[in-house]
């Protein structure tokens, strides 16, 4: 793996809700740790509410992780552009954060119960 990236399970359960929904509950997440950056959490897909998800044109690259695609999340009330991102198919070192999403803090609301 990439020296400075890890990936591990998250213990708990984590919940992203927005605009009074939930959209995401997971005992599965991953924790993924790149430098000195916070950590950031990584929520299987089956365990998303993608029917609140539209695909987003917007991609990003990564040298570490490869190609993000993103999604925005479109509530009854609102809507957050690029809210969730994902790397359908990331480099080999970071393979365990395929088929799942992470989440924008000050687009939607993560916790860990």
């Amino acid at each position: 793996m990439t020296k400075h990236i890890t990936i591990t399970p998250s213990d708990g359960t984590w919940v992203v809700t927005a605009d009074g929904a939930v959209l995401a509950e997971s005992r599965r997440a991953l924790e993924l740790r790149e430098g000195t950056y916070p950590a950031v959490i990584y929520i299987p897909r089956d365990d998303i509410a993608m029917a609140l998800f539209e695909p987003s044109p917007t991609r990003t690259t990564c040298p570490h992780k490869g190609q993000a695609s993103y999604f925005t999340f479109v509530g009854e009330g609102s809507r957050a552009q690029d809210a969730a991102w994902s790397y359908e198919a990331p480099i080999d070192d970071v393979a365990p954060i395929a088929g799942h999403l992470a989440f924008y803090p000050g687009k939607v609301r993560i916790e860990r119960l």
